[in-house]
């Protein structure tokens, strides 16, 4: 059975719940655009994605616009949208039992690694952590497979085949397919059921504690062997994929039912 010995986490929407202060930083920023949205909730979408890539595809904004939208977001994000937050509901013990099981983790993160590191510490789960690596504030390595090669290059200790990425967007999915590693695609954050399972996640659970048991590979949770799909909703992609195409968690409910 494989092993997990280096978890690579996403920050926004997986490890930490950012909402309040990404929405009214990008509020604060598209009003400089005379852009004036009142429904925080329609700026949910921000989450997870690089910033100008955003600002692009949601508010039409040409690439000089977006980069200074990507600025007058940080004028607010440094004083204030930084500390608009806080720890998912279950991290902090999830973290605790996994380096208690001399798991390596990292975190790999869109957001610029300075602010990734403050949050962190402030939150005090830096100590967590071998390595945070997000993107440079001139907003190169933004694309999530980028972020996670960096790891791999800087980290010689790691071995591939024992690395599996932890997100709750498509863009961490991307990213660790791209990268040719395993994921798990987290509906506890920001992306929906249908935008994990678009990109075909090695896993997707719905909450902390089937994370921990995926990352722990508990024969309760999970046993690709017998390719068991239990009542937690962990999805699996092995035997079935094939089976699977397009609607994959439909399929394995029919298949396992």
């Amino acid at each position: 059975m494989k092993s997990y010995k280096h978890v690579l986490f996403d920050l926004d929407g997986t490890l930490t719940d950012p909402k309040l202060g990404i929405t009214q930083c990008v509020q604060y920023a598209l009003s400089k655009f005379n852009i004036h949205v009142t429904d925080l909730r329609v700026l949910e979408c921000f989450i997870g994605p690089p910033l100008d890539e955003s600002f692009r595809e949601y508010y039409g904004l040409d690439a000089a616009q977006s980069t200074k939208a990507v600025e007058f977001y940080r004028e607010r994000f440094r004083s204030k949208g930084l500390y608009e937050n806080e720890v998912i509901e279950g991290i902090h013990e999830m973290l605790t039992a996994l380096k208690e099981d001399g798991v390596e983790l990292h975190v790999a993160t869109s957001k610029p690694t300075v602010f990734a590191e403050i949050i962190l510490r402030h939150f005090k789960l830096d100590h967590f952590f071998v390595s945070i690596i997000g993107s440079n504030l001139d907003g190169t390595r933004s694309k999530k497979v980028d972020i996670i090669e960096h790891i791999l290059l800087t980290q010689p200790q790691i071995d591939k085949d024992s690395v599996i990425m932890v997100g709750d967007r498509k863009h961490d999915i991307i990213g660790a397919n791209l990268a040719c590693v395993d994921s798990v695609g987290v509906t506890f954050g920001y992306g929906s059921e249908e935008e994990l399972l678009g990109e075909n996640p090695t896993y997707i659970v719905n909450n902390v504690s089937d994370l921990l048991d995926v990352l722990r590979l508990k024969e309760k949770a999970i046993s690709r062997e017998r390719d068991v799909f239990n009542e937690n909703s962990i999805s699996l992609r092995q035997r079935t994929r094939s089976i699977i195409n397009k609607e994959p968690f439909k399929a394995i409910r029919k298949i396992f039912r």
